[in-house]
């Protein structure tokens, strides 16, 4: 296969465990409180990082003072992005906070022509305007189907929209796994402490296999994104990302039964294509 076709696998394999990572979170239905299962999930995960240190990509601590400092920042946006997140997630169907999540490509073009000065021309300007009109589409402000986790979802957005643009700040050869490695011990350790707000509540062996399962597919995810950017045209590999809806879809029906209205799923649609319109055009942009 080309390299383009394999980064296309692997951006698929990354949405699909990120996803599944997704689902089995919100099985555990609300059985452990939010900060238990968000420190238990990041110590496992954590802990797997630790256990396959090289084999997943380089990995060490000798980085300059300013990336750390950028580290710190994409690490403090993850962590607040994991609380809000997972807060909507439980209380929204899968479907729907993931179709939020994707304006995450033009909420980064859009902050990075605000807060980094890059050049964005009026076509990428029209379909960002276009593409949040798709996402008040999907969240229905004023209508009965809109509540307070539509507001958690989309400030989960602007988090990952600052995790991302502190991402582009680090320099090249500071290694992805040793980032991904301090953001999962952040978030285990911001929830450890927060969870000793709250009485602990007992494991059962069910939700401990899905508590498991979700460490084991968002190291899924981490890999294969780490893997992603080794392999292809990054402006080809990007668009694969919207797949992840499409998982979202078909699991939040098998799974959970739930589907979303047309309203919905034209508003996914809008923000789907002018995100990969954008992307597009960043490429047409870079080529020239």
């Amino acid at each position: 296969m080309s390299p383009n076709m394999i980064g296309a696998l692997l951006m698929m394999a990354s949405m699909a465990c990120f996803t599944l990572n997704d689902t089995l979170v919100k099985m555990t239905a609300g059985a452990v409180p939010l900060f238990q299962l968000i420190f238990l999930r990041g110590l496992l995960t954590t802990t797997l990082i630790l256990v396959t240190k090289g084999r997943l990509g380089p990995m060490h601590l000798d980085i300059d003072r300013r990336d750390w400092g950028v580290i710190a920042v994409r690490s403090g946006a993850e962590v607040v992005a994991a609380y809000f997140f997972l807060s909507a997630l439980f209380n929204m169907p899968l479907g729907n906070v993931t179709a939020i999540l994707q304006v995450l490509p033009l909420s980064v073009t859009l902050a990075s022509a605000l807060v980094l000065r890059e050049a964005v021309g009026w076509r990428r300007m029209l379909a960002i305007l276009i593409g949040f009109c798709g996402v008040m589409l999907i969240i229905k402000p004023g209508a009965d189907g809109f509540n307070i986790w539509s507001i958690y979802a989309l400030i989960a957005v602007a988090c990952v929209t600052v995790r991302d643009l502190a991402t582009r700040q680090l320099s090249k050869g500071v290694p992805s796994m040793t980032v991904t490695l301090v953001t999962a011990g952040s978030i285990t350790i911001a929830a450890g402490l927060a969870s000793l707000s709250t009485p602990w509540v007992p494991i059962t062996n069910d939700v401990a296999v899905l508590i498991a399962g979700a460490s084991i597919f968002v190291l899924g995810g981490y890999f294969f994104s780490v893997q992603v950017m080794r392999v292809g045209d990054v402006s080809f590999v990007a668009p694969f990302r919207y797949t992840g809806l499409i998982w979202a879809l078909v699991l939040g029906w098998f799974v959970f039964g739930d589907w979303p209205g047309w309203m919905t799923l034209l508003g996914a649609f809008i923000v789907v294509a002018t995100g990969i319109f954008t992307l597009y055009r960043e490429r047409k942009v870079s080529a020239g």
